[in-house]
C-alpha cells in the first residue's frame, strides 16, 4: 500500500487533534472530529494505493504518483527528455491511414501483455526498439484514449511502475501539430 493515502481532518477542531496511526500512510482523528466513510479507499491517481479497506473514517488523498493521464504539453516534454516510451496502440493500419505521433512504437492493444512480456532480444527484433523497463516512463496513446486506457491497466499488472496514457490521443495530437505517415 502506499504511504500516499491520508485521512482527511474534518473541521476546526480534527486540523489540531492528535492522529492516530492505523498503518503506514493513513492515520485518523477522534470519532468526534470527523465525517464517516466506510468502504474501499483509493486516491485515484495510482493503481498502488487502490483497495485500502477503512471503516467508519474519513479520508483524502494526497497521492504524490504520476497522473496516469498525460496531455500534450506533457506529452511533449516527456518525449522531449528521452526518458519516456511511447506505445501507440492503435491497429497497424490506422497508422499506415492516418500517421502516427512521431517516436511512437506500434503494439496494437490486444498484443500489449504479450510484448511486455518477451524477451528483450525478441522484442528488439519485432519492434526495432528496446522493451522498456519497468521502471521506465511508459506512455500509451490510441485515437481518442480508450484503448490506451486497456493498455495502461495491462502494463500496471506487469509492473510498470510509471506508466500513464495520454488521454487526447492521436485526435489532440493532429490539433497541435502533423503527424507522420509511413
Amino acid at each position: 500500500m502506499s504511504s500516499a493515502l491520508l485521512l482527511r481532518l474534518a473541521g476546526a477542531a480534527a486540523r489540531s487533534a492528535a492522529r492516530v496511526p492505523l498503518s503506514r500512510g493513513v492515520s485518523a482523528v477522534p470519532a468526534s472530529n470527523r465525517r464517516l466513510f466506510s468502504g474501499t479507499a483509493t486516491c485515484g491517481q495510482c493503481r498502488s494505493c487502490a483497495g485500502v479497506e477503512v471503516r467508519n473514517t474519513a479520508f483524502r488523498s494526497f497521492c504524490t504518483a504520476p497522473s496516469p493521464v498525460v496531455s500534450y504539453e506533457e506529452l511533449k516534454e516527456l518525449l522531449g527528455s528521452q526518458s519516456t516510451v511511447l506505445i501507440d496502440v492503435r491497429e497497424p493500419w490506422e497508422i499506415k491511414e492516418y500517421g502516427k505521433i512521431p517516436g511512437s512504437i506500434n503494439i496494437p492493444v490486444g498484443e500489449v501483455g504479450a510484448a511486455l512480456q518477451m524477451k528483450p532480444e525478441e522484442f528488439k527484433e519485432k519492434y526495432c526498439r528496446n522493451i522498456p523497463a519497468k521502471s521506465e516512463g511508459v506512455v500509451f496513446s490510441c485515437l481518442a484514449g480508450v484503448r490506451s486506457l486497456k493498455a495502461l491497466d495491462v502494463a500496471v499488472s506487469l509492473g510498470y511502475s510509471r506508466a500513464q496514457h495520454y488521454l487526447g490521443g492521436f485526435d489532440d495530437f493532429v490539433r497541435h501539430e502533423p503527424p507522420v505517415k509511413q
